[in-house]
């Protein structure tokens, strides 16, 4: 997905292809991450992959501007916003089923929960596995009933798309499986030894 991005007010991890660092730099992700993980049952590099696709971290981030006669500044593609690239209608939804009323898109706490609530509707309605990296992005890519109908199936690109978000779980798993415990216990010396 291309983003157009405008000065954000938190910038995004320097390293947003370990994981560990990320958890390591931005104080209180790796907490917000686990409870949305226990509450929601997503993984949290399930979670945090698709959360990278998206936004790559920037909590402002729009998608790109439509252009009139390939000039004239014609709004944006879609009205998905923040590190979920949630949609209006979406958000909505979510903040009226998960009772999260004062949810923001571009705060990480709000957009980590909608992600982890996305995937267990994904998992209620069309029976994914939690750990299915590759079907859960589908379904958070072409909604529910897209999925249903298989709307990817002529989408090669999503494919790709699906494939590399595993591969960057897979990768966020062995990372995780490394620091996780310096992070459960607080990480106050994390990574100096």
């Amino acid at each position: 997905m291309v983003l157009a991005v405008s000065a954000c007010t938190t910038a995004p991890p320097r390293n947003p292809d370990n994981i560990c660092d990320i958890f390591r730099e931005k104080s209180g992700w790796y907490k917000d991450a686990k409870a949305a993980a226990k509450k929601w049952n997503s993984p949290i590099p399930v979670m945090m992959s698709i959360m990278h696709q998206e936004s790559r971290f920037v909590a402002n981030a729009k998608p790109p501007r439509k252009f009139w006669l390939g000039f004239i500044p014609a709004g944006r593609v879609s009205d998905a916003y923040g590190y979920p690239q949630a949609k209006d209608a979406t958000w909505r939804w979510y903040k009226d089923k998960s009772g999260n009323w004062g949810a923001d898109r571009d705060d990480f706490e709000d957009a980590i929960d909608f992600i982890g609530w996305y995937n267990n509707v994904s998992y209620r309605l069309n029976g994914i596995s939690p750990s299915d990296t590759y079907s859960l992005y589908l379904a958070y890519h072409e909604g529910h009933g897209g999925f249903k109908r298989r709307t990817f199936s002529n989408k090669p690109w999503l494919q790709r798309v699906a494939s590399k978000v595993t591969a960057r779980s897979q990768t966020y798993q062995g990372q995780l499986a490394i620091c996780e415990k310096d992070l459960d216990r607080g990480g106050w010396f994390f990574g100096i030894f």
